[in-house]
């Protein structure tokens, strides 16, 4: 049987059902007629305030190729292609980490071509929500809200989290209203999974489903450990496997969002894989667990902190990693500029070192980070021009023109090689602007207003 990955945010066609939370297990002692037993009840009166249900709505854009020969009926200026728009609702979850600012997260997919995001807290009001920037790659997605009376959720240092400890998920399934299931941590630094370019999650046992994006997943002392993103599904609902984006990744997210209005990716400048146990025994190692470096870009940081191809890389300030995918996913959330400490195998020696990390103008960035209009293009700096790699149906990107594998060569008369130049003479230009675009052997202008 093939397993299947899902994301969890849910599109809805009728409107929610307002039901009493449910609890699952019990863990915590609490007094009932004078009497303890054990209730997750205390702490979940204090914590479930700070979980959301965020409900999007927007316009879906579908293009189809007109057949060649209905284009010979109606002559050369023949459409060649149908564009169908449809309207679309959607339903998620959100956690509140800021109360005094409004600030909520939840995941990129959730909101992802969203023209309105409404939030609405557990005391039944529903407000209208920003959005402030989000990651496509890591999956993350920061609002923001102008209301009173919040509450925000308590946060932990996700390193210190083990498998085995108690977990808790609170969301919004199938639009059913605020849920409550718990379990425990069953896995660590889970990633290869292809569900987002950065993986490194948290893996749990506590019945998460379609509608719990977003939402969060806390300890027993209702501290904030992850934000569940997607489930592995083989027959479409829960089998027991969730994965959640680790707090301190998302931290490190939202703070770059809040303070640069985007993320500034880290780039530590190595190539390399997994570190497996025929590896391990070619090299004499006696650690199964690792990122192998295969290749130092020069001039990068881990060139200038003296990483060399052989290392093996096996913490990540202080914290161990089982993987590249892992020590990828952890640098590239830690922003530009960053000093990070590698522990690393060399010659069968254990060495430290330091690192500053660079920033790229060469990474994949979610395009809305640079035009409204490109918002649901993924784009990537290529030696042709940046080149579109994915677009989102029905975004502003979708309905700017744009296609999967188009590039981007110049913007009015200007030539452009790279984000950074499209970005810096976008931020300066007034009103419509001309994208010159390379489409197979097509060149094309697409206008942006």
């Amino acid at each position: 049987m093939k397993t299947k990955i899902s994301l969890l945010s849910a599109a809805i066609l009728t409107a929610s059902l307002a039901l009493t939370p449910v609890v699952s297990q019990a863990a915590l002692p609490h007094s009932v007629n004078g009497q303890s037993v054990p209730s997750l009840a205390p702490m979940l009166e204090k914590t479930t305030p700070a979980v959301v249900s965020v409900a999007v709505s927007g316009t879906q854009v579908s293009k189809q190729q007109v057949p060649e020969m209905f284009r010979y009926f109606f002559g050369p200026n023949a459409p060649q292609e149908q564009v169908q728009e449809r309207p679309f609702r959607g339903l998620g979850s959100g956690v509140i980490i800021d109360a005094k600012k409004g600030y909520i997260v939840t995941n990129n997919h959730v909101i992802n071509g969203a023209d309105d995001i409404e939030v609405g807290l557990s005391d039944g009001r529903e407000v209208k929500a920003k959005l402030i920037g989000a990651d496509a790659e890591s999956d993350i997605a920061l609002l923001k809200i102008d209301a009173k009376n919040l509450t925000a959720i308590k946060q932990t240092d996700t390193d210190a989290i083990r498998v085995g400890d108690f977990a808790v998920a609170i969301g919004n399934p199938f639009g059913l209203g605020q849920t409550v299931t718990s379990g425990i941590v069953s896995a660590l630094g889970r990633s290869g999974l292809g569900i987002e370019m950065l993986e490194n999650f948290i893996q749990t046992d506590a019945a998460i489903n379609s509608g719990n994006s977003g939402g969060a997943l806390v300890n027993l002392n209702g501290e904030l450990i992850g934000i569940n993103t997607a489930i592995v599904a083989p027959t479409g609902g829960n089998v027991g496997i969730g994965f959640a984006i680790p707090a301190n990744m998302v931290n490190n997210l939202v703070q770059q969002i809040i303070e640069h209005g985007e993320v500034r990716r880290g780039v530590l400048g190595v190539s390399g894989r997994d570190l497996d146990n025929e590896l391990a025994k070619a090299f004499g190692l006696d650690s199964q667990h690792g990122a192998f470096v295969n290749e130092v870009v020069a001039d990068s940081a881990a060139d200038a902190a003296g990483i060399k191809a052989g290392d093996v890389i096996v913490a990540v300030n202080g914290k161990s990693i089982k993987s590249f995918q892992e020590l990828r996913a952890k640098v590239g959330t830690m922003g530009a500029g960053a000093k990070v400490s590698f522990q690393l195998i060399r010659d069968g020696d254990k060495e430290t070192v330091k690192a500053t990390l660079g920033e790229s103008d060469h990474v994949e960035k979610a395009s809305g980070e640079v035009h409204p209009m490109l918002e649901g293009a993924t784009l990537q700096d290529t030696d042709d021009g940046i080149k579109i790699i994915e677009v989102t149906s029905g975004s502003p990107a979708a309905r700017s023109g744009l296609a999967k594998g188009d590039i981007i060569t110049g913007i009015n008369r200007k030539n452009i090689k790279d984000l950074k130049t499209l970005k810096s003479v976008l931020k300066g230009s007034e009103g419509a602007v001309a994208l010159k675009i390379k489409r197979g052997k097509t060149a094309l202008y697409l206008v942006l207003r």
